[in-house]
């Protein structure tokens, strides 16, 4: 039997093991870690690489979107410079919200998405950058490609729910919303994301 090329006899990490996407920065893949209808946060645990059980959702918001991160990116001192407003960045992957017109319900799956914008966060102080993108093929937002191409409400939903997720009653707040931004300049986080991999683990 011949194994198709490129062929992994092991799962790859989503983080590491996966690509960027066919066309970065415009084109990324996304791993999603959260559907619209979870009610617990799901993150991909770093060691092994699949999804672990980070909290229970203490609100009662749900994502509006999907959300996870953009394999082979990490936020370091490239993405924190393009967030004046932080002290550094988060260390994480790069975070990624995928609108698409028909409901997708499961986590932990590979998707190609179209960067259109992003949302400059700030949590306890690090660079936490949420790239906003469209499902790829999906037809009904094909001729969507920056933010001002898609519904004020929906950018609405993903700021309330960013400036909510982590609040705790009595506890004050860690994270903030810096501002929003479109296409060019979420290219240009991708990038830095990018470059940041790199410089930490290589290529």
């Amino acid at each position: 039997m011949n194994f198709p090329n490129p062929f992994y006899r092991w799962r790859p990490h989503p983080w590491h093991g996966l690509e960027t996407g066919p066309n970065p920065p415009k084109e990324v893949n996304a791993f999603i870690e959260l559907s619209s209808f979870d009610l617990v946060k799901y993150e991909v645990d770093k060691v092994t690489g699949y999804l672990r059980v980070d909290r229970p959702q203490r609100s009662s918001s749900q994502p509006p979107s999907l959300y996870g991160f953009i394999p082979r990116t990490y936020c370091g001192n490239r993405v924190h410079q393009l967030s004046p407003k932080s002290t550094k960045g988060d260390g994480d992957p790069l975070d990624i919200c995928v609108i698409s017109e028909r409901p997708i319900t499961k986590s932990e799956i590979i998707l190609t998405a179209r960067v259109i914008g992003g949302i400059q966060m700030i949590d306890d102080g690090e660079a936490d950058d949420k790239i906003i993108a469209i499902l790829f093929n999906d037809y009904f937002w094909q001729n969507a490609h920056d933010l001002s191409d898609i519904p004020q409400v929906l950018i609405d939903r993903l700021l309330h729910y960013f400036s909510t997720y982590k609040l705790i009653p009595g506890k004050e707040d860690s994270t903030f919303i810096a501002g929003v931004f479109g296409a060019e300049q979420a290219w240009k986080v991708v990038e830095a994301a990018m470059k940041d991999y790199e410089e930490m683990f290589g290529n």
